[in-house]
């Protein structure tokens, strides 16, 4: 029952007359969210490593472990430039607002089995546009630290970099669920690591994902 009930409205087909509850709960969520993320960023001690590898004016896809998803948003407050592609059920609402809010230029709705053909085939026009955009590479629904390939037929499609990611928290609790999203408490210490830039062709396509399966720790 529940699960039915979880996955039979989208965020574009909610029936009307659960609109009110459904855009008051959307929005409730997205403010907590907006709190919690600017509470710890501006309690904690943020190191990043790596960055020596980025190119301001290149746009790139970044990639992290399901897990971290909590302290990616405590860490990068702005997404400017960015497109994401994003799980389209109506609980997933308050995440998309919670992007918009940080500047993220649109969400694609689409995911593995729901459209996500589709939705990969567009982010990969705004990526050939200059955009930059986020990658779960386990998502959405695991198994956690298996990376899927559909991020390399992106970056191959779009020839543009992947970027994996590692992070840290000195201080976190873990929630249930099968990623065991972490998320970190305020006064912590935040460790970011950003890996080099990997160019997917089709001469390098598998050894490029045991590389990037390794940089993502």
């Amino acid at each position: 029952m529940g699960n039915s009930f979880l996955y039979r409205y989208k965020v574009d087909n909610v029936p009307l007359i659960l609109q009110p509850v459904f855009y008051l709960y959307s929005y409730f969520v997205a403010l907590i969210l907006v709190v919690y993320t600017l509470i710890v960023h501006f309690t904690s001690k943020i190191e990043i490593v790596g960055q020596e590898h980025l190119d301001a004016q290149r746009n790139y896809i970044f990639c992290y472990w399901h897990t971290f998803v909590p302290l990616y948003g405590c860490v990068f407050l702005r997404n400017r430039s960015h497109v994401w592609m994003q799980h389209p059920f109506w609980f997933m609402k308050s995440i998309h607002l919670f992007l918009r809010f940080r500047g993220a230029k649109k969400i694609i709705l689409g995911s593995t089995g729901h459209s996500g053909r589709e939705a990969a085939d567009e982010l990969v026009e705004y990526l050939k546009k200059g955009y930059s955009t986020v990658l779960l590479p386990d998502g959405p629904s695991g198994p956690a630290f298996v990376a899927k390939k559909g991020m390399l037929h992106i970056s191959l499609q779009s020839q543009v970099p992947i970027v994996p990611m590692q992070f840290k928290a000195s201080k976190a609790f873990e929630s249930h669920g099968w990623d065991r999203k972490k998320w970190p408490m305020p006064f912590s210490t935040i460790k970011v690591r950003f890996g080099k830039p990997i160019l997917i062709s089709d001469d390098n396509i598998d050894e490029a994902y045991g590389e990037i399966t390794k940089a993502l720790g």
